[in-house]
């Protein structure tokens, strides 16, 4: 049975706290709509319901993002604060931006990485949170959330995703010493942002992609000497702001999720299910007690090849599976690609508002 209407944020902490809500929250957690299939979908919801693409989200999504402003040194084109160098390559109707120059590329031993420029919480203003707290709240009380705990993928950004894996092997000093570094700054910047607005954020985004289509990337063993350690450290300092941690990898991670749950998450996003191994009805049954999720509506395949009868029957389905008592946030597995047809982006949406069994 539906409760009365919720805020956003009371929907959010209801299902975290594993209890029934008046609707499923929903979310665009590391997720979004890339250009083209975002003008189709303007397109339509002008024409057919007389909306704009914001004005028929902003009432359904339940988590909104909040960052302290950058105010350090201008930054040179297409280079960001860690030193990483992206330009845009085409995919035909528009881009991503991809790495073409990783700053550490070079580097030998451990001891040079004393010679390089790490970002520092002076390149941010924390001051202005509360006040960006309250303008996201103006009229209507959503769940905060704050990013961007992502120490192995920076490592490798800054490194090479191959030559940090050879590091691992070869020159373990120094892969240490390029995450403890990361580490060092996501805690500080964590705890800069947590301290500024005590009370106003419920969830803190990490993230590391350990799993490919058909498997985890590394060896949990190597896993846990050289990743886990240094999110237990980032999981540690936000859990003693009372806040949550979500935790983003796609792919098959299976295999980890027990260690994710020990290594301290609260929630696990993205939820690749057309992976190897990845079922939402073993999730929940021998995690659900200890872990939420968010995420789950594939973009690999029912959003962008479905029909939309099948994109709403994939939505009610997650949610039988894992809405049940709680525990699920909604939402696309990842950025909805060109060319899904709008009519199933609405389908998500529509479904994931209107169907709620319990």
């Amino acid at each position: 049975m539906k409760t009365v209407a919720l805020s956003s944020r009371e929907r959010v902490r209801l299902a975290l706290a594993h209890q029934t809500t008046d609707r499923i929250p929903i979310a665009m957690v590391c997720a979004g709509i890339n250009p083209p299939a975002y003008t189709a979908l303007a397109e339509v919801l002008q024409r057919e319901r007389g909306l704009t693409v914001e004005a028929y989200l902003e009432p359904l999504l339940d988590i909104a993002g909040i960052a302290p402003p950058y105010v350090g040194p201008t930054l040179p084109a297409e280079q960001d604060i860690w030193g990483v160098v992206r330009h845009a390559v085409s995919y035909g109707p528009a881009s991503y931006n991809e790495i073409s120059e990783y700053p550490l590329a070079a580097v030998t031993s451990a001891r040079e990485l004393d010679d390089y420029l790490w970002p520092t919480t002076a390149l941010f203003d924390y001051s202005v949170l509360p006040d960006l707290a309250r303008q996201l709240q103006a009229g209507r009380e959503r769940c905060l959330m704050i990013a961007n705990g992502n120490i192995f993928e920076s490592a490798w950004y800054m490194r090479g995703f191959e030559r940090l894996f050879m590091d691992f092997l070869d020159n373990p000093d120094l892969a240490h010493g390029i995450l403890r570094r990361v580490t060092e700054f996501c805690c500080a910047h964590f705890e800069r942002i947590l301290s500024a607005a005590p009370g106003l954020i419920d969830l803190a985004f990490t993230a590391d992609d350990i799993g490919g289509q058909n498997g985890l990337l590394l060896s949990l063993p190597m896993w846990e000497e050289f990743i886990k350690p240094y999110h237990v450290r980032l999981n540690q300092l936000i859990h003693r702001f009372g806040v949550r941690v979500i935790y983003h990898s796609d792919g098959a991670v299976m295999e980890a999720v027990p260690g994710l749950i020990d290594m301290g998450i609260d929630v696990l996003q993205a939820l690749q299910f057309d992976a190897a191994g990845m079922d939402p009805v073993a999730l929940k049954q021998h995690y659900g007690d200890r872990l939420c999720f968010e995420g789950g509506v594939s973009v690999q395949h029912t959003l962008p090849f479905g029909s939309a009868e099948e994109v709403s029957s994939e939505v009610r389905h997650l949610i039988d599976i894992l809405g049940r008592d709680g525990g699920y946030i909604l939402g696309p597995s990842h950025a909805i690609q060109a060319g899904t047809p709008p009519e199933n982006i609405l389908a998500l949406f529509d479904t994931a508002r209107d169907y709620y069994p319990f």
